[in-house]
C-alpha cells in the first residue's frame, strides 16, 4: 500500500481570486512554496494527486477541455514534481452530485485505483470542505491558510484540521515529521 497526498487546487496550489474562476492555462500562478513542497513530499516516497471542484463546469462558465488544459499547463508548472493524476467534480453545488468535496467519492475512487493506505496519507487544503474530505477518507487534514484557510478557522469554529500550516511548504515539513512519528 502506497502513502499519498490529496491537494485542493485553488487556494491551496495556485492563487485562487475570490469570484473568478479558472479557465485559462495563462492565469495559473503557483504560490512560492508550490513546488519545493511537493517535491520534498515527492522525495520522501508521497504519491501526488490534485483533488478538486470545479463548479465552474456544471456553471456553464466553462468546458472540461478547458479544466484539462488548465491542468495540463499546472502539470508542466509543477515540474520536477509529478502528479500522479488529477480528479475533480464537475457539478454545480445544487446538483447534489456523490463525488463534490467534501463527498469522499473521488478520493475513495483513487485509494481503490492506486492502494493507497489512508492511514499513511494526508489531504491538504484551505477550505472546510478539503478537512472533512481528508478526515472521511481516513486521512489526517492539513489546512493552510494561503486563500480561504483563515476565514473558514473563524467561520467554523468546530472545524479541526489535524495541522494548520502558512502555507504548502510549511504543510509539507509538519507531514514528513509526522510521518516519520508514525513509523
Amino acid at each position: 500500500m502506497m502513502k499519498a497526498i490529496f491537494l485542493d487546487r485553488d487556494g491551496t496550489i495556485i492563487y485562487e481570486k475570490p469570484g473568478v474562476y479558472l479557465s485559462d492555462p495563462a492565469q495559473v500562478r503557483l504560490y512560492k512554496s508550490t513546488k519545493p513542497a511537493l517535491t520534498l513530499l515527492g522525495r520522501h516516497g508521497f504519491k501526488l494527486f490534485i483533488v478538486s471542484n470545479q463548479s465552474g463546469i456544471g456553471r456553464g462558465y466553462f468546458t472540461v477541455k478547458e479544466v484539462n488544459a488548465v491542468h495540463a499547463h499546472l502539470r508542466q508548472l509543477l515540474k520536477p514534481a509529478c502528479i500522479e493524476e488529477i480528479v475533480f467534480c464537475p457539478h454545480a453545488p445544487d446538483e447534489k452530485c456523490h463525488c463534490r468535496k467534501p463527498q469522499p467519492k473521488m478520493g475513495l475512487d483513487l485509494i481503490k485505483k492506486y492502494h493507497i493506505d489512508p492511514n499513511h496519507s494526508y489531504m491538504i487544503g484551505d477550505k472546510k470542505a478539503d478537512v472533512e474530505f481528508g478526515h472521511a477518507l481516513g486521512c489526517k487534514s492539513v489546512l493552510v491558510t494561503t486563500a480561504n484557510g483563515h476565514r473558514h478557522l473563524k467561520k467554523y469554529p468546530n472545524l479541526h484540521p489535524d495541522k494548520v500550516a502558512t502555507n504548502l511548504l510549511n504543510a509539507a515539513k509538519f507531514i514528513i515529521k509526522d510521518s516519520e512519528d508514525l513509523l
